[in-house]
């Protein structure tokens, strides 16, 4: 099976005007991702913004889960943050798989729009079953990945879509569905 890796990038990302910004990290991006991670056997999470204020925020939290009370009282948090790794770019992300792998990863990443490169689930999992390589799968908050770096990515999973035409998902509810989907138990087979 390969090795899966999931980062959430905050740069560069569209805001609602479709202007490129950068988001700011959330409590929730730092917990319930990190938690999510950790249940779907998560290689490493990255965290992915430029910003050092920023980073000094995620990193207050981080150790208070770590190190602080908050590990103490709630040890399976403090599990599922072992998981999670800050990077300021992209490219660190795919750097420190590649120094951990040596190799490359695939690079995936998610969006709400059909694209030329989009791959389904099921075609994604199969490879994931099959294949010895890594797997970076990338989530944007905001609006969405800038345009010219989506293009760079090897496949674009599917959109999510559920039963009527709405489709504005929080990123942290589409990190659950897209891990289920593509490493959960195979519950509709039994």
């Amino acid at each position: 099976m390969a090795r899966v890796y999931i980062g959430l990038v905050h740069y560069p990302i569209y805001n609602k005007h479709n202007q490129i910004v950068t988001t700011a990290i959330t409590n929730f991006d730092i917990h319930d991702i990190a938690r999510t991670a950790r249940t779907y056997g998560i290689d490493k999470y990255f965290l992915i913004h430029p910003l050092d204020t920023q980073a000094e925020l995620a990193n207050n939290v981080i150790r208070y889960w770590q190190d602080g009370y908050g590990g103490q009282h709630h040890p399976d948090r403090k599990e599922a943050f072992r998981t999670l790794s800050l990077v300021k770019t992209i490219d660190e992300a795919i750097s420190n798989i590649k120094e951990e792998t040596g190799n490359e990863p695939y690079i995936i990443t998610t969006d709400a729009r059909i694209y030329p490169n989009t791959i389904s689930y099921s075609h994604l999992r199969k490879k994931i079953e099959n294949d010895n390589n890594s797997y970076l799968i990338l989530f944007g908050t905001g609006w969405g990945i800038e345009n010219k770096i989506m293009a760079q990515f090897n496949y674009i999973l599917e959109p999510i879509y559920g039963p009527v035409d709405y489709n504005h998902l929080p990123v942290r509810a589409a990190v659950a569905i897209i891990l289920d989907r593509l490493l959960g138990e195979l519950w509709w087979e039994k």
